[in-house]
């Protein structure tokens, strides 16, 4: 019984630095840039804008008004580009090439299934993204960040901008709910304990286990410990969910409770949902955009 014992605090201890590897980071953000715009913006003096607007004449205004319907037409938006972008990528599995020159892109807002056959490499695919195996290719960008030129130093930058939920749940056994959701918020550098407390709330109301945040993992269903885990994902507000066989593990009705609520997030805060999958009836029942990986391509349903 020792030895058991031993064996299992061993256990959790490795799983909580796993959990700090993926979600630790505090990113800083350098206001080099705005102040030296606000300096320039102020040497430029009301007399001067006014004597500029005296200049122009009826003609030239109206070829300026012009000039500026015009740009937002030619000009290329941010909101086009794709949130995550992969160009002739090669993706390993356990160091044996799995999948060859990989395209595929995903723009902000969007609801994309990434199915295919047990060992196809749909997990590795996500765990290129996450910077848990490195990217060898043309182009590998996920959320503003190059996988390509990524260095070691800036990958809990990356993890803590998107939000991860795993097939077996990785939950801290010896931690109640809340006290999961904590661990999290002080991994990355949450300071403020009121603010913490609102935010776990917050992803616990969205789940719809407001009321269970003092229970451990084991007194929870399978179910129940799969929405703590999105609530978890979600903690750090993040613009991706990557989402590897979340309901691989569950009953049809649970699996379905599970499904709906990735939808109302991406309903309905625009979040982009990337979810690997083999549940065909769930697909079904909640259409979106289908990459399939079928002998080693990838197959988009949008094309």
């Amino acid at each position: 019984m020792v030895a058991t014992a031993s064996r299992r605090c061993t256990h959790i201890e490795e799983h909580k630095n796993i959990l700090v590897a993926m979600t630790s980071c505090h990113c800083t953000y350098n206001k080099t840039i705005m102040d030296q715009n606000e300096n320039i913006q102020d040497t430029l003096t009301q007399e001067n804008v006014e004597t500029a607007n005296n200049d122009i004449t009826p003609v030239q205004k109206g070829n300026e008004e012009q000039k500026t319907q015009l740009v937002p037409q030619n000009s290329t938006s941010s909101e086009d580009k794709p949130i995550i972008s992969l160009k002739n990528i090669n993706i390993y599995q356990r160091n044996i090439l799995v999948l060859p020159q990989v395209s595929m892109s995903v723009r902000k807002g969007e609801f994309v299934y990434l199915i295919g056959k047990t060992g196809s490499g749909k997990s590795s695919i996500l765990k290129t993204l996450i910077a848990e195996v490195p990217s060898e290719g043309e182009e590998a960008c996920i959320n503003g960040f190059d996988l390509l030129k990524l260095k070691r130093r800036d990958i809990p930058k990356l993890r803590k901008s998107l939000g991860m939920v795993f097939q077996d749940y990785q939950l801290l056994s010896d931690m109640t709910v809340l006290e999961n959701l904590m661990y999290v918020l002080r991994a990355t550098r949450w300071k403020d304990k009121v603010a913490m407390g609102n935010r776990c709330e917050e992803v616990l109301d969205l789940v719809g286990l407001a009321t269970k945040d003092f229970r451990y993992p084991h007194q929870l269903s399978g179910g129940e410990q799969q929405r703590v885990c999105i609530a978890r994902a979600l903690l750090n507000k993040p613009e991706i969910l990557l989402a590897d066989e979340p309901t691989g593990n569950l009953d049809p009705i649970t699996s379905e409770e599970i499904f709906k609520i990735f939808h109302d997030i991406n309903k309905n805060s625009g979040t982009t949902v990337l979810m690997a999958t083999h549940n065909f009836g769930m697909i079904d029942k909640f259409a979106s955009r289908t990459i399939c990986i079928e002998n080693g391509k990838l197959i988009d349903s949008v094309l």
